[in-house]
């Protein structure tokens, strides 16, 4: 009985990784390796909580708006959650000129 239970928790410890917190930013451009960022960076967030109410504005549009920026060079994407979603943000990051 103990091993079948040490196998459960073990196997659900796997399964749920990063379900408590995630804290992650990945590109959103797949041609890198010459990629010039620019002299301007501007950011775009959405924010949810309980997963009934969401608001903000995470579009490419909006993060260049917000950084003044007329030409896009680059964009990342930063991804924050708490227990599953529970509390969620979401940020565009636009990096040019």
């Amino acid at each position: 009985m103990k091993r079948f239970l040490m196998g459960l928790i073990l196997s659900l410890a796997i399964m749920m990784t990063g379900c408590a917190y995630v804290n992650v930013k990945t590109p959103l451009d797949t041609d890198m390796d010459q990629t010039s960022l620019g002299t301007k960076t501007g950011e775009a967030s959405l924010q949810s909580v309980l997963w009934l109410v969401a608001w903000g504005d995470a579009g490419t549009k909006k993060a260049a708006e917000n950084g003044e920026i007329t030409v896009i060079r680059h964009a990342d994407q930063k991804t924050y959650s708490i227990l599953f979603g529970l509390y969620s943000k979401v940020t565009t990051i636009v990096y040019g000129d």
